[in-house]
């Protein structure tokens, strides 16, 4: 599963200020949809099964009782929790290629910090931790949009 979002990996070199690709981590290109768009409440549910996702969307909705709140962070990022940290931290949204996502720290897409974004909609995402671990034991993350 995690094969495919590491199959575009390189390492990157520091050349005149820019990234080039390289073996290790994957090159940037721009987000495909705008980091504004995670902003706001948000019903979250997880699952480790696809067969799951339809079920978890539905758990998800139910969750806009207490809902996860995506703000703006104090440099334009956005506020979010990262793997066994309950601590908010400001992270960014990042672009690969092949119109893939990430959110993370500052850095090269890809980073076993990093989120990936499976599946995107105005009112829908999908996305998994890029580390194996972390990814076994949180599972697949579902966000369903709040009504306002």
């Amino acid at each position: 599963m995690l094969a495919a979002g590491f199959a575009g990996c390189a390492d990157t070199r520091q050349e005149g200020g820019t990234l080039t690709p390289g073996a290790g981590t994957m090159a940037s290109a721009p987000p495909p949809f705008p980091q504004d768009k995670l902003l706001g409440n948000w019903g979250i549910a997880s699952f480790r099964d696809e067969k799951d996702r339809k079920r978890t969307e539905a758990q998800a909705r139910s969750q806009c009782k207490l809902p996860y709140t995506i703000t703006r962070g104090p440099t334009d990022g956005i506020m979010m929790h990262v793997a066994d940290d309950p601590q908010l931290h400001e992270l960014k949204l990042k672009g690969a290629p092949g119109g893939k996502a990430y959110i993370g720290f500052e850095g090269p897409p890809g980073d076993p910090q990093d989120r990936e974004v499976i599946s995107f909609t105005d009112n829908l995402i999908v996305m998994r931790f890029v580390d194996p671990d972390a990814n076994s034991r949180y599972g697949t993350f579902v966000y369903v949009r709040c009504p306002t």
